[in-house]
């Protein structure tokens, strides 16, 4: 805590405490933390002796300003006219039932952050979903459970990566 303290001093010194350089101090903090915490924007907002409201109204109108940590993994739902039509809506209800996670928010593992969007402009292959950049295609609520249970584990994958080539 302490050293998130010392660390939001340090960026608004930086910027010689100009409050017209917030957003480039809270892309500051999230490069360093990942996203931008309750606490930090409270400090920000002391620190620079403007309104909380004012900082939070600029992290929530950006798209790129996370208020939660970011999952190991990015999972994207198409929620597009298309891919709505063919189920979308009922995929993105199953995973946020099976997995506990909010639109928008992170598993309680951080194992994925889950992020329904407008349009990835792929109608032709309604309902598509996008995990790290990976397309699946023709998706259906049992096909994107078991897509996003057979992620691998931050853990699972340095485990992977030390028993590479020990075999050999």
């Amino acid at each position: 805590m302490e050293q998130e303290t010392k660390f939001v001093q340090e960026i608004v010194e930086r910027y010689d405490g100009d409050a017209g350089m917030l957003i480039p101090m809270m892309q500051d903090i999230q490069v360093e933390y990942g996203y931008l915490s309750a606490e930090q924007l409270r400090r920000l907002a002391k620190q620079l002796d403007v309104p909380l409201m004012r900082v939070y109204g600029v992290a929530t109108f950006y798209s790129s300003f996370r208020l939660a940590p970011k999952g190991q993994h990015e999972v994207t739902l198409c929620m597009g006219t298309v891919c709505y039509l063919k189920g979308a809506g009922r995929i993105s209800e199953v995973i946020c039932d099976e997995f506990q996670v909010e639109p928008g928010g992170t598993t309680a593992d951080r194992l994925f952050s889950f992020q329904p969007v407008n349009c990835v402009g792929a109608c032709a292959l309604a309902p598509v979903m996008i995990v790290d950049g990976k397309y699946y295609d023709g998706v259906t609520p049992a096909s994107a459970i078991d897509i996003l249970h057979s992620l691998p584990s931050e853990e699972e994958t340095v485990e992977e990566a030390e028993s590479y080539g020990k075999d050999k």
